[in-house]
């Protein structure tokens, strides 16, 4: 089965109530099977802009990571990123499976 990702690129106007946001999506993260393989490194933007901030998740499936976006928990974790965070997220099915 194809693995699910969340690919994201953010903006964050205030670190410190960002960093509340990090602190309340662990639980939905680990309960939906997430693994971070990627947390707002340096990059270099070779091609058009983006946002400075790039996140990518996996999960074990594109379910996993649907119900994880949709979850109460996340809902409640993402309420305190949106007034200080501009992002755009992709839901996408990995290719292949392992």
């Amino acid at each position: 089965m194809p693995k699910g990702y969340w690919v994201a690129h953010v903006t964050v106007e205030d670190p410190e109530v960002y960093r509340k946001y990090r602190e309340a999506n662990a639980a939905p993260f680990a309960a939906h099977g997430a693994r971070f393989l990627v947390r707002g490194g340096e990059g270099d933007v070779v091609e058009r802009a983006l946002r400075p901030r790039t996140v990518v998740i996996e999960f074990p499936s594109i379910e996993a990571a649907r119900a994880c976006y949709d979850s109460p928990e996340y809902r409640a974790a993402k309420a305190l990123r949106d007034p200080v965070s501009a992002g755009d997220i992709v839901i996408v099915e990995g290719f292949g499976g392992d």
